[in-house]
């Protein structure tokens, strides 16, 4: 089969023929429909994450058809269409138990435990517990560029963040992950500050919901401008990029009582970021984290799609070939382009009808 591989950290993908993958006792194999490009995936390129030993194929937003299947999965036969969680809980352990896959200590994640989903194929360890039937109204590119950042952000926002109808949401950060948290927010009736240092990323967030939008360059501080156009502070405030200043200031401008979650990745030198304690122990503030979606969220999340409350479509600004998304991948450290890439073309003759 076809897959983009690099051979170590930082080094090119490239195109080659690789073997396909088999299932695990517990796992599927899927044939690949789409797959989403995302800043994960260069942090694991990078050598950001501990998970990944190359060589390595990346990709974690995934939608695919089941094509085989392991010996111990009771739930799938083979010709299911499904989506999976970047993050696969074993089912078994204690957080698993209680719900809370996306935390499990024994995960998988396709393109970081395991080869990921740039190719033609990918397998998928737990299928039991974490794969989950796509709705025939949501097309599979639709379905991959909700894989790790929409899914996160819901998460963030609706279960971390608890928002609330008529609150301030302020955003720092309007990559895919930060657009995405804009429109599940407004969707939830919250009014929403968006904050970025590109004007067409500010252009694109107020076009999915933001009632208003800041460029950081241009504005001296940013937390306080966030607490004057809220008039007093967010209610909730996400860091959605992952930087010792995003991070800052979506603490520094919640009001009293606020909730600051934390989604984009802070690595290397910038892990131990400090953050204003005193504002959180003065003001009661929450910190909390986020981390992926569990599968049995999902119905959640399909449920506001289907009826008509999101739109993560919208989010989709370019849909590439499998070559193409070495390039791409490769220019997330730039931070060029705006909205979700996402692969939907895998060189096997496939036509758009049949994605």
């Amino acid at each position: 089969m076809n897959a983009l591989v690099y051979d170590d950290f930082d080094a090119p993908l490239t195109l080659r023929t690789v073997s396909r993958p088999t299932p695990t006792p517990r796992g599927v194999v899927l044939e690949v429909l789409a797959c989403g490009v995302c800043r994960s995936d260069w942090h694991g390129w990078k050598g950001h994450d501990p998970m990944i030993t190359p060589p390595n194929v990346p990709g974690h937003e995934v939608v695919g058809i089941v094509t085989a299947v392991g010996d111990r999965v009771e739930g799938w036969s083979g010709g299911e269409r499904v989506t999976v969680p970047f993050v696969g809980g074993c089912g078994t352990c204690a957080q698993c138990r209680a719900g809370q896959h996306q935390v499990c200590p024994h995960q998988f994640q396709p393109g970081f435990s395991a080869p990921g989903a740039f190719a033609e194929y990918v397998g998928i360890d737990y299928a039991d517990e974490n794969l989950v039937r796509l709705p025939g109204s949501i097309d599979a590119v639709t379905g991959a560029s909700l894989g790790c950042r929409f899914a996160t952000a819901f998460r963030a926002v609706v279960d971390q963040g608890a928002v609330r109808s008529g609150e301030w949401v302020a955003v720092h950060g309007c990559g895919g992950v930060g657009l995405s948290a804009v429109m599940i927010a407004r969707a939830a009736g919250a009014r929403v500050v968006a904050v970025d240092i590109a004007d067409p990323a500010l252009a694109l967030a107020d076009e999915v919901g933001a009632s208003r939008t800041i460029n950081a360059d241009d504005t001296e501080d940013v937390a306080a401008a966030v607490r004057e156009a809220t008039r007093g502070g967010a209610h909730l405030s996400l860091d959605a990029l992952g930087s010792p200043d995003t991070c800052r200031n979506s603490v520094a401008n919640l009001r009293t009582h606020g909730r600051h979650v934390q989604v984009g990745l802070l690595v290397g030198e910038h892990a131990r970021t400090a953050i204003p304690f005193d504002r959180v122990v003065a003001d009661e503030l929450e910190v909390r984290g986020a981390h992926g979606l569990q599968a049995h969220r999902y119905p959640a999340l399909f449920n506001m799609i289907e009826t008509g409350r999101l739109h993560p479509r919208q989010l989709v600004r370019q849909t590439i070939s499998l070559p193409e998304a070495a390039d791409r991948l490769q220019q997330m450290g730039d931070f060029a382009g705006t909205g979700i890439a996402v692969i939907d073309d895998f060189g096997g003759g496939r036509t758009q009808a049949e994605v």
